[in-house]
């Protein structure tokens, strides 16, 4: 790895007579040094972060699959090339990749008037996302001595010619990406629309060709130098954007006092995330050109759909030093208090900008981020940036001198000037004033109009106001004209109002601004619609409040088309007219301060307490991440202020997928698409081509209903003897619930194939595909063994007898296999039968009076009775809303039951399916229920966040309880202490006591991280195994104290397996392919890597014993199912262990692969395996059964 040489870094930057020859200089020194990473970015990232941090040994930087790497040689000539390329055609000269406009004069098209002589640079266009092709482009124009001019593709088609055209640009530089982004395409109609040349940059590089030294003058030694080497365009309050032209001279002033300050180290990592419509954009990679630092690009597309996973990737990338707004780090505020990102933070320098930093803010970066230094900085496109900064080490200090709600701004920069001008009697108060090297040349059109002069600027009057502390730091104080910044970028309230007064049905127009120094920022329009009667011309007839509803969807149209999103108004309000002050002007104070009373509609499919509740939280949700007091229900979220990243915010909260924001952008909206069509989320994120894999999106474990309260409910007791929340029987039930049972009850048969036969007769149309194997007899299955009357099996070895609650087995080995260690075996599938959609539940296995039954369903609703034995279905019901939670037993074993997305728990006959009764939950069912036999209970949780306590026996509620969030993993009942435990998606673990009426909660946890898999306890040791979705599992005693804590090297999404017959074994499985198994003091014994992830639960055959030697123990299998599709047996022996100075993996005799089989869809349901054969779901739409082959 390479040495850090901080004193030849910064020597570098310390006296650079211009950007190019300082990365001409800077990429020859180590022309085959990574420089440049385009992060592929994907659904891995958090588990890549996760083994970056645990790895010992990781390339620097950081390289991950489907990363496209550039070194500083690939790219110096790639700006050589391109430099030499750009002046050819400004030169009047053609290029094999330059497309010309259909009719114009290729003589005609470069603006002859523009001339080196005089210092005034052609101003080429770049129209490309941040990427590794936009840093080629701009370094080319630099070396070829004219000015860059950034065009944001994210920009309207309108305001990229307008800027096109008042910049009198003379060429467009678009490029055929290395990678895939979709906002390439955004670009292609500008050819035809601006008749501007645009030449095409191909980055499929030759890195065999030898960089030769260019023909080109360097910038730095030109007779006369260009004024300005980059055009930004700012919005303006003359209601058109203004076009800034910024120097050389302050980019490398801002560069060089950085390096000054913290100087840029050789094992430094920086990052490029910044929109190019940005001035800091320039900053986050000229510090990298400069250096030969290597840069992370982020993938546009990924930060625009989650902000959020920008700590994953400051974590898997190793990010040393970041740029960000203060809006963005409060959005990110919970990952970090979350995660394990503070102990192994490889962040050393934060700077924020763009926004005021409020004091509560930094002092939450500060706690979480100890180890970083922390820049607040202030500046604007006109003084190159930046010109004054704060180090927020001496926050502490300035507070206890004088409370301040803001950060402050400090002191100037090096060669910045700061004058405050107001009162002589305030002489610490006033305006900022700045001049320095840090200005700009000056406004283009101003420039333009002096060709031959040198820029007049000496000074910028910012219309900023500040005061100067005690300290001698300035603090930010606002603005006294109507220019406001939000999100980092200015935004003209004119240029708003200017746009919106163009609107052919708009009379007159004006637009406050809302918010600032902490709280959200919205943007309210207020206008005044021309005569009715011309409205009512063009429109079909229409009373006032039905036009005004038809134009503000129009307004908003208008100027989605003409304006950056960022200054699209949250609100709008029709008026007669508008308030005039005496001097003729629109009294914008009084807009400030007028209020509307929110509209309260009713939705369309009626309230229930339950409805209303659930909409409440919705738009609770959307209050905290718009940081407003109310949000009525049919309020827009964007033009409430929202963005996306309150929209990432909204989404982590509700734990549902962005996208269903933006397209259900009001709560009712939203609510109405959750409650009627649960199923939509799963069609909106299964983008996978291949019909025959249904794949689940990783970011959306749970469903789009799934909501999160921030307020934790009180315990909810149902009184007396006849509580309110009584179940309904089968007599009230609906038609919808569909009860076949097959013709004839099958009581065994030793041919497998007849049993087939047989079925397809009975319901041919039903299971038209099913399947069994041709197998002459059953085995070990067929035979008479002395276990239990009634019993059930289930994921995770969860075991249940008719005497005793839940077991860890039932000791007694059905099957044995004499097979060496080192010989494999083999699995044979004996029957599968179609259930129609996707089976993600885990099968439930249940003997009764020596009869094999299993009870699974699917995502058609579809729930069935199959006779494992021979694979015949026994009954099947039509429940109302599709199935992703496995079944359990009722105590008595009279009562199958199963939950479901609409939100019931069913109670079922289990004789013939009918169904007996159900409760109604308010949220989906997702949990697996278990059974506390003392007391006829089931327990089972909802999305609602709710534990219910249900009496099988008496057919009501007993209980509910608040868990602080979504529940989906089954919880665990501890017979000793007659407790139960559970987990929910907030990352909260609950205890109650179930000893009495009124149970009580013993205590609560709060693990940092989401936990969706079940909990389970060892029965010695009686600690509670919890695993976390961050990769961390924790043990807490029955008093709730964290025994221990440890970590694997991926994300947890299923429940550990606790096994007696592999004594002192937790056996866990991560999405990143490896089992772990831990001991019970937390350390890891071994680890085995499927190579596939997993998101289900581990399941070890108590009932099969493999023999290799009469002289040493019997070994066990162990099944694991993939999510790609793969069923994985490990043959395991009780004696496995770690080695010394090594781990364990399939090398090793311990612990090998025993045999694979690949089913042809993924797999989320957890595998029950119980003498040889093995059970689970697929999406492949059926359910499947496996025997062991020796």
């Amino acid at each position: 790895m390479p040495s850090c040489d901080q004193e030849s870094i910064a020597a570098a930057g310390a006296a650079l007579c211009c950007i190019s020859h300082g990365f001409f200089e800077s990429a020859s020194k180590n022309p085959s040094r990574i420089a440049f990473v385009h992060a592929s970015g994907g659904h891995q990232r958090e588990g890549e972060a996760v083994r970056a941090l645990t790895s010992k040994e990781t390339s620097y930087p950081p390289i991950y699959p489907g990363d496209v790497c550039f070194t500083s040689g690939d790219v110096l000539y790639a700006v050589e090339s391109y430099s030499r390329r750009i002046r050819r055609v400004l030169d009047g000269g053609d290029d094999p990749d330059l497309v010309r406009p259909q009719g114009c004069d290729k003589a005609n098209q470069i603006d002859k008037s523009v001339t080196l002589e005089n210092g005034m640079p052609h101003v080429v266009g770049v129209c490309i996302p941040p990427s590794v092709e936009y840093i080629v482009a701009v370094l080319a124009i630099l070396r070829c001595g004219e000015a860059f001019l950034p065009l944001d593709p994210s920009w309207p088609e309108s305001r990229l010619l307008s800027v096109i055209s008042s910049s009198n640009t003379s060429l467009i530089l678009q490029c055929v990406p290395s990678h895939e982004t979709l906002q390439y395409k955004a670009v292609e109609w500008i050819v035809k629309r601006s008749s501007r040349l645009v030449l095409y940059i191909n980055l499929l590089l030759d890195h065999k060709k030898e960089i030769v030294g260019s023909d080109l003058i360097w910038p730095c030694e030109r007779r006369s130098p260009r004024r300005f080497c980059y055009v930004m365009y700012t919005s303006g309050s003359t209601g058109k954007p203004k076009g800034v032209c910024g120097t050389e001279e302050g980019l490398l002033n801002r560069f060089q006092w950085m390096q000054g300050l913290i100087p840029l180290c050789n094992m430094d990592i920086l990052l490029f995330k910044t929109s190019i419509s940005f001035i800091d954009h320039l900053q986050e990679f000229f510090g990298a050109t400069l250096t030969s630092t290597p840069l992370i690009i982020l993938p546009v597309n990924d930060m625009k759909a989650n902000p959020l996973c920008l700590v994953d990737f400051v974590k898997a990338y190793k990010i040393s030093r970041m740029t960000c707004v203060p809006s963005l780090m409060r959005l990110v505020l919970p990952k970090l208090e979350d995660s394990y990102f503070r102990s192994s933070n490889p962040l050393k320098v934060l700077i924020l900008s763009g926004e005021i930093l409020s004091v509560p803010l930094c002092s939450s970066l500060q706690e979480y981020l100890p180890w970083t230094t922390i820049l607040n900085l202030y500046g604007s496109t006109e003084v190159s940036g930046d010109c004054t900064y704060f180090d927020c080490k001496k926050l502490a200090d300035v507070l206890d001198v004088e409370p301040l709600t803001s950060v402050p701004i400090g002191f100037p920069i090096s060669n910045c000037e700061i004058v405050l001008v107001g009162q002589p009697d305030s002489p610490d108060e006033g305006e900022i004033y700045v001049s320095g090297v840090c200005l700009f040349a000056g406004y283009l059109d101003n420039v333009n109009n002096n060709p031959m002069g040198k820029s007049s600027v000496s000074q910028f009057q910012t219309g900023d106001f500040a005061r100067r502390l005690q300290s001698g730091d300035l603090v930010f104080l606002g603005r006294h004209d109507r220019t406001v910044k939000i999100n980092g970028q200015r935004v003209a309230l004119e240029e708003i109002e200017s746009a919106m007064k163009d609107h052919p049905e708009i009379n007159d127009a004006a637009v406050t601004y809302h918010g600032g120094d902490g709280i959200a920022t919205q943007l309210k329009a207020y206008f005044v619609m021309k005569s009715s009667e011309g409205f009512k011309k063009n429109h079909r007839p229409l009373d006032k409040q039905q036009m005004v509803e038809y134009l503000v969807p129009s307004i908003q149209s208008w100027l989605q088309k003409k304006l950056p999103p960022v200054m699209i108004p949250n609100y709008y309000f029709c008026m007669k007219s508008l308030p005039i002050l005496d001097s003729g002007k629109i009294d914008h104070l009084e807009l400030s301060s007028f209020v509307s009373v929110p509209k309260q509609h009713i939705s369309p499919f009626g309230r229930n307490s339950s409805s209303v509740n659930q909409l409440q939280t919705i738009k609770d949700v959307f209050c905290d991440a718009l940081l407003v007091k109310e949000v009525a229900d049919d309020d827009d979220f964007f033009t409430m202020g929202g963005t996306s990243i309150s929209a990432a915010l909204a989404s982590y909260k509700l734990q549902i997928d962005m996208r269903l924001i933006y397209m259900f952008p009001t709560p009712i909206k939203l609510l109405n698409r959750l409650i009627e069509d649960k199923e939509l989320h799963e069609n909106l994120i299964n983008s996978d081509p291949l019909p025959r894999k249904r794949l689940k999106a990783h970011v959306n474990v749970l469903s789009s209903s799934d909501i999160v309260t921030g307020n934790v409910e009180s315990d909810f007791l149902l009184p007396g003897p006849s509580p309110s929340l009584v179940g309904i029987r089968v007599d009230d039930l609906s038609v919808e619930h569909n009860v076949q049972l097959a013709n004839n009850f099958f009581e065994g048969s030793n041919n497998a194939s007849a049993m087939c036969s047989e079925l397809e007769v009975q319901d041919s149309s039903l299971f038209p595909d099913s399947y069994c194997a041709a197998s002459g007899d059953h085995g070990p299955w067929s035979s008479k063994y002395n276990i239990h009357k009634m019993c059930s099996f289930s994921r995770c070895n969860k075991i249940m007898h008719e005497f005793d609650s839940y077991m860890d087995c039932m000791d007694k080995s059905w099957l044995t296999i004499r097979t060496p260690r080192s010989i494999k075996g083999s699995l044979q599938e004996l029957w599968k039968i179609p259930l129609k959609s996707c089976v993600d539940a885990s099968p439930l296995i249940v003997i009764a009076d020596g009869k094999w039954y299993l009870f699974i369903g699917s995502h058609s609703h579809m729930f069935l009775c199959i006779e494992a034995l021979s694979g015949s279905v026994r009954w099947q019901v039509l429940l109302e809303g599709r199935i992703e939670c496995s079944a359990a037993i009722t105590g008595d074993f009279s009562q199958v039951v199963i939950g479901c997305y609409k939100g019931k728990i069913y109670f079922l006959d289990f004789a013939n399916g009918t169904i007996s009764w159900y409760f109604q939950t308010d949220g989906e069912v997702k949990m697996q229920p278990v059974v506390e036999r003392s007391r006829n209970l089931i327990w089972c949780g909802s999305h609602d966040h709710s534990l219910y306590a249900l009496d099988y026996k008496e057919h009501c509620c007993v209980y509910k309880v608040s868990c602080g969030g979504s529940l989906f993993g089954s919880p665990f009942f501890d017979v000793v202490h007659n407790m139960v435990y559970v987990a929910s998606t907030s990352g909260r673990v609950t205890a109650i006591s179930s000893v009495a009426l009124p149970f009580n909660i013993v205590w609560t946890f709060e693990a940092g991280a989401p936990i969706f898999g079940s909990l389970t306890m060892d029965s010695k040791c009686r600690i509670v195994i919890c695993c976390l979705v961050d990769g961390h599992v924790l043990a807490l005693s029955f008093s709730g104290a964290v025994v221990w804590k440890a970590l694997v090297g991926g994300p947890i999404f299923a429940g550990a397996c606790i096994s007696s017959v592999l004594a002192d074994k937790i056996l866990i499985c991560s999405r990143n392919g490896k089992v772990y198994s831990f001991d019970m003091e937390g350390t890891i014994r071994w680890e085995y890597d499927t190579g596939d992830p997993i998101t289900s639960s581990a399941y070890v055959d108590e009932h099969t014993d493999l023999v290799s030697d009469p002289s040493c123990p019997t070994d066990r299998l162990v099944c694991v199912c993939s999510s790609s599709g793969s069923i994985h047996l490990i043959r395991i022996s009780a004696e496995a262990k770690r080695e010394a100075g090594r781990s364990v993996d399939a090398a090793t005799p311990m612990i090998e692969q025993f045999a694979v089989w690949k089913l042809p869809g993924d797999i989320f349901s957890s595998p029950v395996m119980v003498g040889g054969r093995i059970f689970v779901g697929c999406r492949d739409d059926y359910v499947h059964c496996l025997t062991v082959v020796p």
